[in-house]
């Protein structure tokens, strides 16, 4: 499975899953379907599914038009989004299978950004491909619109005892000022200003941060970092809890 990110209305990505044997794609999260159709004609891809990670129409917007021009394409989501997501089929619950561009993946429920949020990972010998939307970012984690730190907490702690090698996809580029925040509650940390060096570069050379290592947010994010000693003597807390909490408050 190749992965083609696409950039959508500056910040966002969708992203198409290739099967280049089948000269087919899936593709997660087109809020616009301009730039997706571009690139599956580029490609010459037939589209075979669509995955919404979540409701937003920034993920959701281009779907219309998508279904309009591959009429039998199955649009994939939350059974918690039912009615939420345009022209969805296929109505998902955490743990089922999905299939995209000849892999089988993994559905996970991400209830914290949105109440049905979900990440989709498909799992590789060395690692695997994470599709978080817009729960899990370089450096941050999605706003809490319909869900509570408590919540979020154990969305995160499932994704992060993924495969340390997977590679993370997310809705946003948003590294750069995610790892700017990491800096301002710890702005001697040399790990974290090493990450911003090299996130600055990326932007500069590809405009572009990701693929992002989960092994790496385990070590940088402080959304991920909730038993890190260091970070709970900053903000004076003993738990898991307590401490997500007061990330959630201070970031």
């Amino acid at each position: 499975m190749r992965v083609l990110p696409v950039k959508v209305f500056g910040d966002n990505y969708a992203y198409l899953l290739v099967d280049e044997s089948r000269h087919t794609a899936a593709v997660v999260d087109p809020g616009d379907a301009a730039p997706v159709r571009e690139w599956l004609a580029r490609g010459g891809l037939r589209l075979t599914a669509i995955l919404a990670t979540h409701h937003h129409e920034d993920h959701v917007g281009g779907i219309g038009e998508l279904c309009s021009v591959f009429p039998d394409v199955p649009v994939l989501g939350s059974a918690e989004d039912k009615g939420r997501i345009p022209h969805q089929t296929v109505f998902l619950d955490d743990g089922e299978g999905v299939e995209a561009a000849g892999m089988r993946g993994l559905v996970i429920a991400t209830p914290g950004h949105t109440r049905g949020g979900l990440a989709y990972f498909f799992p590789a010998p060395l690692g695997g491909d994470l599709f978080a939307g817009d729960t899990l970012f370089g450096g941050t984690m999605g706003n809490l619109f319909e869900g509570t730190p408590a919540r979020m907490l154990e969305t995160l702690r499932r994704l992060r005892d993924l495969p340390p090698r997977t590679r993370l996809w997310p809705g946003h580029e948003y590294t750069e000022s995610g790892v700017r925040d990491a800096l301002r509650l710890q702005p001697d940390d040399a790990v974290l200003i090493a990450r911003l060096a090299a996130v600055e570069s990326a932007l500069a050379r590809d405009g572009r941060t990701i693929p992002l290592s989960l092994d790496e947010e385990r070590r940088v994010n402080p959304f991920l970092r909730w038993d890190d000693p260091a970070i709970r003597a900053l903000l004076g807390t003993a738990s898991d809890t307590a401490t997500f909490k007061k990330l959630c408050e201070v970031l």
